[in-house]
């Protein structure tokens, strides 16, 4: 088994005569595509559609290679110069395409017969989600000149602002136990084993942020003052309209998640309040212990190990996901373990000309690093069920995004946890899911509530840097309630997280709990159903992209906006803090 992935399905090098060729020829098609959006209208409607989504898929088609072997290259090695300056000339060709797509937005959604040419053509049909969507949001798009104008101002505004923030937060000092270390470092301490050394690295944390708060709040006000400008001149009502339409999902969806989750908050935090306990605190959770480590084993495992446990879980569960994972681990395309110039986190990437995925990891030998196998994997699985469309119907909305990932995880740790008699594994294993689940809920609801307040607010007023702490603080508040020892919460974390920096994608926190809750409440469904639900669950994998969010859950007998969906994977977590409590012995 190889320890770094393979990219030579791609290309084997900038250099290489397929390498030019594939990049002379998107260059001659971008050219090729403005000279014909020029004589749009000319031809009969049939053909002008039809030629424009051949353009597309063309185009897409060379990106895809040429822009994941770049983006690939550079997550292997963040100094590779060479992969972010290829990347950065496509941006520029794209960017240049923005009035082009505009044009030719602005005409298909003018068609008095676009259904009749859908019902009449089959690859007008096969794209007939996207077109009809299309068709909806064209009271959203400016004149074609004004699409590129923006597209090429976002360069120097919101996409510079959030360069800003990624600089900032990337490169202050933290001044920890007389040593310096970067943020990511120190906020990595949060998962030591010593409490002195959580509690020292959460002091040093928030002391580093008074250097850079007033630069990152630049950012933040400035952003978000672009958001609401455009959104005013698209039409939309707010950011979050806007984040809706984008996630392809109603407003009564999210109202019934909120809803359900709001129900549950105290029974997450009577499991903040037992971990708590168990550390030594008695007015709830320290922020610092949040993510305290508790039980464990002690066991190590290999790459070779993670491969047979995962082929050993997923074999009973579907076959052709057993089958998929076998050839991600003998077919190169894992990249496995940490190194110099490499990135942090994990990554799943879909290869769509390949039908393959690149997964990127920093296997540590833990069994975390197995479920962030299992995790990425099933990315990958979503990915093998979305390769049967056309490839402008590849595109997952952010809420769906994460489905088949979490529902791999909870497949695995619920398999892990029924197997172990081991108390303090068991411990670990389930503490480990809550604090995941304690994320998705409390969390991610106290981020929503903090960039709500941001946008409700920004349009009348500058907000300083201390209104922002004052914001997030009661967004905290609210979200972790008594759980948490509310001296002791984190007034910053609206500056580390990069989430809130985007000018294009608002509100990228609400997509984290549909998520999460949404491969819960699956996973419930599967526990009840057995294997006759596998079949509907990859069926509702391959709709993701071509139907609404409400649509594609009702392939499963599931009713987004219902409550009660929601809460059947909430409830699913009640035993399991029970039996955490148990564990501690309170």
């Amino acid at each position: 088994m190889n320890e770094k992935w393979s990219l030579d399905v791609l290309y084997t090098g900038f250099d290489t005569p397929e390498f030019q060729a594939d990049f002379a020829s998107l260059c001659a098609l971008c050219d090729e595509c403005t000279a014909w959006a020029a004589t749009l209208g000319q031809e009969d409607n049939l053909t002008t559609v039809r030629t424009y989504l051949t353009y597309q898929e063309r185009i897409n088609a060379l990106v895809n290679n040429i822009m994941i072997y770049a983006s690939l290259r550079q997550s292997a090695d963040t100094g590779d110069n060479e992969a972010r300056s290829r990347a950065g000339r496509v941006m520029v060709k794209l960017g240049a395409l923005a009035g082009v797509n505009a044009a030719a937005e602005h005409y298909i959604a003018a068609l008095p017969d676009l259904e009749t040419l859908i019902g009449q053509d089959e690859l007008l049909g096969e794209y007939a989600f996207m077109l009809r969507r299309l068709k909806k949001n064209a009271c959203h798009l400016l004149r074609p000149k004004e699409e590129e104008i923006m597209a090429r101002m976002d360069i120097s505004g919101a996409g510079a602002w959030g360069q800003l923030q990624e600089t900032l937060t990337s490169t202050v000092e933290v001044d920890y136990r007389g040593g310096k270390e970067t943020l990511s470092g120190i906020r990595n301490l949060a998962y030591n084993a010593d409490p002195a050394v959580r509690k020292d690295a959460y002091d040093a944390e928030l002391k580093a942020y008074e250097k850079i708060k007033d630069g990152v709040a630049f950012s933040l006000n400035s952003i978000k003052m672009q958001t609401i400008t455009e959104c005013q001149l698209r039409g939309y009502e707010s950011a979050l309209d806007r984040s809706l339409n984008q996630a392809h999902m109603k407003q009564a969806t999210l109202d019934a998640l909120f809803a359900a989750m709001q129900d549950y908050l105290p029974m997450f935090w009577r499991y903040l309040r037992a971990k708590g306990k168990a550390l030594g605190h008695e007015n709830g959770l320290p922020w610092w212990d949040l993510f305290a480590p508790m039980g464990g084993s002690g066991k190590t495992y290999t790459t070779e190990d993670a491969k047979a446990y995962l082929l050993r879980i997923f074999g009973g569960f579907d076959q052709e996901l057993h089958d998929m994972i076998e050839r991600a681990f003998d077919n190169s395309w894992i990249d496995f373990y940490p190194r110099e110039g490499k990135v942090g986190g994990a990554f799943c990437c879909e290869l769509y000309n390949q039908k393959q995925s690149r997964v990127l990891t920093n296997f540590g030998g833990e069994f975390g690093d197995i479920v962030t196998l299992a995790h990425e994997l099933g990315h990958a699985f979503h990915n093998e069920m979305l390769f049967s469309h056309r490839i402008l119907n590849m595109d997952l909305p952010m809420p769906l995004a994460e489905t088949a990932s979490t529902f791999n995880e909870n497949v695995l740790v619920s398999e892990a946890i029924a197997a172990t008699e081991d108390k303090q594994e068991k411990l670990a294993l389930i503490e480990s899911q809550l604090m995941d689940a304690c994320q998705v809920i409390c969390d991610i609801y106290s981020r929503f509530l903090f960039e709500k307040s941001v946008f409700d607010n920004r349009e009348e007023q500058f907000l300083s840097a201390g209104d922002l702490c004052e914001k997030m603080l009661a967004a905290q508040k609210q979200a972790y309630g008594d759980g948490l020892d509310q001296s002791t919460l984190h007034p910053y974390m609206w500056v580390c997280k990069s989430h809130y920096y985007s000018g294009g994608l608002s509100y990228y926190n609400f997509p984290y709990a549909f998520g999460g809750l949404f491969a819960r409440s699956l996973y419930a469904m599967y526990r009840d159903e057995g294997p006759s639900f596998v079949p509907k669950y990859k069926k509702l994998l391959a709709a993701t992209t071509v139907m609404d969010a409400e649509d594609a859950a009702a392939i499963v007998g599931a009713d987004l906006t219902d409550k009660a969906f929601w809460a059947r994977g909430l409830q699913s977590y009640e035993a399991e803090i029970d039996e955490f409590v148990a564990l501690l012995g309170q």
